[in-house]
């Protein structure tokens, strides 16, 4: 794990590279370029007096919709994209279609879950970051709304009313700094997102199957394949992870309340504050009229969030999910296109170098959620996924997505040939269990 959410990270070791003169240095949330390098301070109204478009400022700061102002998300990612932006057309739209209608044929013989696709979609990158929005605030609002309340909280009495100022500005901000970095990651995830399950999660509306054709075309640029081919091989995996999520019913809400459990967990160490406050004020480093000392306060490492073993487990659930997700579709797709598709070989380990260099998913995770995706977690719940069918059946393969506790756990991944051949021992016992329960009982004689 390379971060904690929203920016929240360690604090640098490194004097040089964490000092004011670096770019970014000392301001983890970009409050650098809110605050305009206003000198002076004053009070928080003030301050915003001082702004820039301060009338444009005052309205964001009115956002009342919960603790990420998703109407800044939205125009900061809209705004990243405006440069590069192709609409999609008619012909990319009846593409996309006629990819998704195959790649769900091929499918049928290879699983026995149906078909999760009831329309198809072609998007470009402004529609990907519209039609998301909802899915990424159930999952990232309960996370945003935990922080803010947690640094919050853990302000000290004494210092909250010596340095009330510090406090309003906090909180107000908040909003404006979640929606900002989360606009600016889905910004840079639209341009390279290719379908709308491409981070482990559906994230469009349930049942729409999704191709983005700019990204798809940008993908394919290099690979030596025909573009055909690789929209169907993306296709295909679009398609897999449909099935998966529309026929595992739990298996969405799972994932968010791995997402949701390390958002309760949050917390930050209040004595810590006490004595990076008690310091800063000896030492005549905070002014509560000044917004650049309030910069360094949070930026010093002191309303750094703790991780706890409780976090650390619900990470460890959450990588897991994702991975035999990921797995899956890897295996799914492979005994639907291995005869069908050239190139699917070639196509397939492009997308785990995707994923090793550090692909859509794992940087997306990492910025928001705190998570970074490991690409041995992959590989072992591909593994199992694999060997379950060669051993067992596709049907039996699919049977472990009927409850959550038969599936691998991340011990399990560990030994992923142990876990397969230990399914093998329990249907046998499974079986001898129901012979019994179907002979009648013996007569005491």
């Amino acid at each position: 794990m390379s971060d904690v959410p929203f920016g929240f990270g360690l604090p640098d070791r490194d004097p040089e590279r964490r000092g004011g003169d670096q770019p970014g240095g000392g301001d983890p949330f970009g409050l650098g370029a809110l605050f305009g390098g206003i000198a002076g301070g004053g009070t928080p109204e003030e301050v915003l007096g001082k702004m820039p478009l301060f009338a444009e400022l005052q309205k964001l700061m009115n956002w009342s919709g919960g603790p990420v102002n998703w109407d800044l998300a939205r125009q900061g990612a809209i705004s990243q994209l405006a440069a590069g932006h192709q609409p999609t057309s008619e012909g990319e739209r009846t593409a996309v279609a006629e990819a998704l209608r195959l790649a769900d044929l091929w499918l049928d013989q290879v699983t026995e879950l149906p078909s999760g696709i009831e329309r198809t979609a072609a998007w470009s990158r402004v529609e990907w970051v519209e039609q998301t929005l909802p899915a990424w605030g159930a999952l990232i609002d309960p996370l945003a709304e935990r922080v803010v309340a947690a640094m919050t909280s853990a302000l000290p009495q004494e210092a909250a009313m010596s340095f009330g100022p510090v406090a309003g500005i906090m909180g107000r901000m908040g909003g404006l700094m979640f929606g900002a970095q989360v606009g600016s990651a889905l910004g840079k995830l639209a341009d390279e997102v290719v379908t709308s399950t491409d981070v482990g999660l559906p994230l469009a509306p349930a049942g729409t199957a999704v191709l983005v054709p700019q990204n798809v075309a940008e993908f394919a640029a290099g690979l030596d394949r025909p573009a055909d081919e690789v929209r169907l091989f993306l296709a295909l995996r679009e398609a897999a992870s449909q099935r998966l999520f529309a026929h595992v019913p739990w298996l969405r809400q799972q994932l968010q309340d791995a997402v949701h459990a390390y958002a309760r967990g949050i917390t930050i160490d209040r004595e810590a504050i006490e004595r990076g406050l008690g310091e800063a004020m000896a030492g005549g480093g905070i002014d509560p009229n000044d917004p650049e000392s309030i910069q360094r306060l949070l930026g010093s490492g002191v309303l750094e969030p703790e991780e706890t073993p409780e976090q650390q487990m619900a990470l460890r659930r959450l990588e897991t999910l994702l991975a035999l997700v990921e797995g899956w579709v890897d295996t799914v797709v492979a005994a639907a296109a291995a005869d069908r598709l050239p190139g699917h070989g070639a196509l397939a380990e492009t997308m785990r170098r995707r994923r090793a260099s550090g692909g859509p998913a794992e940087q997306t995770f990492a910025t928001l959620v705190g998570l970074e995706l490991r690409p041995r977690r992959l590989r072992d719940a591909a593994t199992v996924w694999g060997a379950m069918t060669q051993q067992h059946g596709a049907d039996a393969r699919d049977r472990l997505w009927s409850h959550p506790d038969l599936l691998p756990t991340s011990e399990d991944l560990d030994e992923p040939l142990d876990f397969v051949a230990r399914q093998g021992v329990d249907d046998e016992l499974r079986a001898l269990t129901a012979d019994d329960a179907q002979d009648p009982p013996a007569d005491d004689q």
